[in-house]
């Protein structure tokens, strides 16, 4: 799993910038709401590119045998 990063600027009047890393998708949104709604309202919200990715889905495919004796 990619790291995930959350980095935040607080500013001398009081406003707090956040930047979020290694998140694709709405995933940014869903790791931060809970961090934004104690910070208070979000003024402003510029999405990276990361934003408008598509999430990395990794599966992974493992082969069951059962082996039976006949006696």
């Amino acid at each position: 799993m990619a790291q995930r990063t959350i980095r935040f600027r607080i500013r001398p009047d009081g406003r707090v910038e956040e930047l979020v890393e290694g998140v694709q998708g709405i995933g940014c949104e869903q790791l931060t709401e809970r961090i934004e709604a104690r910070l208070g309202s979000v003024q402003q919200r510029r999405n990276t590119s990361e934003a408008f990715q598509a999430p990395v889905v990794q599966t992974t495919q493992s082969d069951q045998v059962v082996h039976t004796r006949a006696d």
